[in-house]
């Protein structure tokens, strides 16, 4: 006579250790994705300069400005000041520093600042980053 086989499978404790492993795994991947994503998208802001720091160097090599107090936005070739909004991001110069502020959309990074230091204003132009990007984590 044959045996009766038992059904294998899993029992309700093996899968309840499986999704507290599961929601575990979740509760530390999803806050560095958060981060990994906001430093991805303020890249944008970054990147938003690279007018303005051109500019700069090529007042410097034509020799147009006798101090960093020249440099300054809507002079010498810089481009003019531009205001955040909810579709722009804050861009200026003064005195030789670039600022961007990320534009008010509502979204952790609305207010978060980059700035592009020169130092000096003979080329080639050295440049020290800084601003609120750098203490959370997004640049």
């Amino acid at each position: 006579m044959p045996r009766k086989q038992r059904q294998q499978g899993f029992t309700l404790i093996e899968l309840m250790i499986v999704v507290a492993i599961i929601g575990i795994l979740a509760s530390v991947a999803l806050p560095a994705y958060t981060l990994y994503q906001n430093k991805a998208r303020f890249s944008e802001a970054i990147l938003a300069i690279g007018s303005n720091r051109s500019a700069m160097v090529v007042a410097a090599s034509a020799g147009r400005v006798t101090a960093l107090t020249d440099f300054d936005s809507g002079t010498n070739g810089i481009p003019a000041a531009q205001i955040a909004a909810a579709d722009t991001h804050g861009i200026d110069v003064i005195d030789g520093v670039i600022r961007v502020t990320w534009r008010s959309d509502g979204t952790s990074l609305a207010g978060v600042t980059y700035t592009l230091t020169a130092q000096g204003f003979l080329p080639p132009l050295q440049w020290v980053s800084g601003g609120t990007c750098i203490t959370n984590g997004y640049c």
